[in-house]
């Protein structure tokens, strides 16, 4: 048992920079009021943001890829679960024999500081209270690995956590490819530690021999790439061995199939689906929520809802070379050690571009993350 500490954390605030209705500034530069009349209690400046502080009994002050420090537990009372999904202020927590409780959030912990959108997501393992037989209080966050976040309203949106294997699925018709999208998604998973495989869905509608390039530069890269059909079943095999005991999310925009893979995948799982409408060729979102669903050949897997924008978070525009593997080798041969690989002269990234070493789409992708253009 780890010795218990108190500490001083941050709550997030619940007052803010208040509104000075009664306008005594503009009044009196105006003569409209003399200041006699101003009362000793007003402030001339307004009062700022409120600080909040709580003392914190915790036995992991520094636990690695928490969002904030966490409050110790009696692990007399509490049992060890795993977040199966979010709905509002509640979520579904199965514990270590599968079964599953509605559970509250303590307020201590959703009322921490944080820089991201919710303390608790789909994926976390946490320490539960159970209240009733089918209901708890979640009391503590343990360590996280493996996330996939992207930036949501200038917040941290984890999507998932503690996966080890990423799917980028997208389809190659209705709706359209993108492969700027797949290579964000790649960016996040590598700052995720999560292993990339791409899944090119809906090959039953198009010529695959057109798309051999696009394999090409991700197979260059070592990432798997397959072709799948859910109509069909092309693919489905691999894609199952694939999930095989694994700790995965499937992600992509809405209409790319996601679900119907995972209902080819497993027969009888009934994810509901819905077609891409007729009149905008975009997909109609189905999945609402992050849902982590267990396998029948072992393993987890998380249904993501649909993206259509996706917002890289907490990563610096001169970072981003260090997310592509194939500038490494010509990063130190550029002229200027801050080179941005954008528009200086003499950059050798520029001349593998133009040379054909560096594939144009990935190097278009970069310029895009690193001036900050739409995601589409």
């Amino acid at each position: 048992m780890s010795k218990k500490k108190k500490i001083r954390v941050e709550l997030r605030k619940n007052r803010y920079r208040p509104p000075r209705e009664k306008d005594w500034t503009r009044r009196y530069l105006q003569a409209e009021l003399d200041s006699d009349q101003v009362s000793g209690a007003e402030r001339v400046r307004a009062r700022g943001e409120l600080s909040r502080r709580r003392t914190l009994v915790t036995d992991r002050p520094e636990a690695a890829g928490v969002p904030a420090p966490m409050p110790a537990v009696d692990e007399t009372t509490c049992r060890k679960g795993r977040v199966v999904r979010l709905h509002g202020l509640w979520c579904t927590v199965a514990d270590e024999e599968g079964r599953q409780y509605r559970c509250a959030v303590r307020r201590l912990l959703r009322t921490l500081a944080t820089h991201e959108r919710n303390i608790v997501v789909t994926g976390d393992r946490v320490w539960f209270r159970p209240v009733t037989t089918h209901e708890g209080m979640i009391e503590r966050i343990e360590p996280r690995h493996g996330l996939l976040t992207r930036a949501s309203r200038h917040r941290e949106h984890v999507i998932v956590a503690n996966v080890d294997q990423i799917v980028i699925v997208v389809s190659l018709r209705e709706p359209e490819l993108k492969p700027h999208l797949i290579d964000r998604f790649l960016v996040s998973a590598e700052q995720g530690h999560i292993a990339p495989v791409i899944c090119l869905n809906k090959a039953d509608l198009v010529d695959p021999a057109a798309y051999q390039t696009l394999i090409g530069i991700y197979s260059q890269l070592h990432i798997p790439v397959l072709l799948t059909s859910a109509t069909t079943g092309w693919g489905i095999d691999r894609l199952r061995e694939i999930l095989r005991g694994r700790q995965s999310v499937v992600c992509g925009q809405s209409g790319v199939g996601k679900s119907s893979l995972l209902n080819a995948v497993q027969p009888g799982l009934g994810l509901e689906v819905r077609s891409v409408s007729e009149a905008t060729e975009k997909g109609r979102h189905t999945t609402t929520t992050a849902s982590l669903i267990p396998l029948q050949i072992g393993g987890w897997v998380v249904d993501t809802p649909g993206i259509r924008q996706f917002a890289l978070w907490d990563i610096l525009p001169q970072q981003l070379e260090g997310f592509f593997p194939e500038f490494r080798p010509y990063v130190a041969l550029c002229r200027f050690p801050s080179c941005t690989h954008v528009h200086e002269e003499g950059c050798a990234v520029r001349r593998a571009v133009r040379r054909y070493r560096i594939a144009t789409q990935r190097y278009e992708s970069y310029v895009g993350l690193f001036t900050g253009a739409s995601p589409d």
